[in-house]
């Protein structure tokens, strides 16, 4: 039954798919330009060569998995793209007449961090998808999120895990507790409101 709504659905977003040619050609036009302007494996290159980069046994194993679990619990299972997660967005956005859910896994949300701005556009998204195809056979799944945590905003001016784990706890990635951890995970799904800093106050008033 599950697996017959799934179909269902996926057959109606091919269907709704195949009237918005021109959305899907403005996207891969978006993401022609983008990728000319900046190929994905020099954008790679310069991310990898900041001083603040970590490779991925420099960070606690437990901020990983948390982060995982929080984020894109299938990440080790798709290939850049949750249908499961995509089907429940797509028919959300369908119901509002709006994007409010987008069903995005960690390559979906490393490519738009790398390329695109932050605006609800079916185009963007577009664009946003031929980066993670890239991402996806290209690069290893450790890579991938390897680069994710090394480039999301941590707030107040904090980029990468490493920034925010020196900013916030005076600590290196791979010295995280228990509790840093949960409120460095819990930070990425709003930096400005959430933030280690934003809690404190929170909790002394």
């Amino acid at each position: 039954m599950k697996r017959a709504i799934i179909l269902s659905v996926m057959a109606i977003m091919l269907f709704v798919l195949s009237l918005c040619a021109p959305i899907i050609n403005d996207g891969y036009a978006m993401y022609k330009n983008a990728t000319k302007e900046k190929d994905l494996a020099t954008m790679i290159q310069e991310i990898r060569s900041n001083e603040n980069y970590v490779t991925i046994d420099q960070i606690s194993p437990d901020y990983l998995a948390a982060l995982i679990q929080s984020e894109d619990h299938r990440f080790y299972e798709h290939f850049g793209l949750d249908v499961i997660a995509l089907t429940r967005a797509f028919v959300k956005n369908i119901a509002a007449g709006k994007i409010k859910e987008g069903g995005s896994t960690i390559t979906q949300q490393l490519a738009k961090n790398l390329y695109f701005s932050f605006e609800k556009k079916y185009e963007r998204k577009v664009a946003e998808l031929f980066v993670v195809f890239d991402l996806e056979n290209n690069y290893t799944k450790d890579e991938i999120l390897e680069l994710y945590v090394n480039i999301i905003y941590f707030g107040e001016d904090c980029y990468g895990i490493k920034e925010a784990s020196l900013h916030y706890f005076n600590k290196l990635p791979n010295q995280l507790n228990q509790v840093e951890i949960n409120a460095l995970v819990y930070t990425i799904k709003s930096p400005n409101n959430y933030n280690p800093n934003k809690l404190k106050l929170t909790y002394a008033n």
